[in-house]
């Protein structure tokens, strides 16, 4: 299913590698290596990439079981974003999370700087200080 605004073009799919890893870069997350994409990209459960004059301009996926979900990989090529294309993402992921995820799935996410505002406007709250998020890096080079 694809969702059009303006001239941006929001498709579900698992976004190929190379733009995986050059949006990561760009949107100043953590850049990741080409075997650990290729690793995980697959285990996507579900995947939106936004185009623009058809190149890939932002994407964001969901991972899970059924049980748990987690937003991840959301980004968007600086000189795209404050238009419009994060709510995009969020809006066809979550879309699709509800029409898959079973009764119950709880959807987590950790959000960076100020992402917490665009996150609160699909529901999500921060959890502390009744839970505190936690993570490590395995074989981080």
């Amino acid at each position: 299913m694809d969702t059009t605004n303006d001239d941006y073009i929001a498709t579900l799919r698992i976004p190929a590698v190379e733009d995986y890893l050059r949006l990561r870069r760009n949107a100043g997350l953590t850049p990741r290596s080409a075997a650990a994409a290729e690793a995980g990209l697959p285990h996507t459960a579900v995947g939106v990439v936004v185009t623009h004059a058809d190149r890939a301009i932002g994407m964001g996926r969901v991972n899970g079981d059924g049980l748990f979900y987690q937003v991840v990989d959301i980004a968007v090529e600086p000189e795209h974003q404050g238009k419009g294309v994060g709510k995009m993402i969020m809006s066809v992921l979550m879309r699709e999370l509800r029409r898959i995820a079973p009764a119950e799935a709880y959807v987590s996410l950790i959000a960076d700087g100020r992402a917490n505002e665009l996150y609160a406007q699909y529901g999500f709250e921060a959890t502390a200080p009744a839970s505190i998020g936690m993570a490590q890096w395995l074989n981080k080079p």
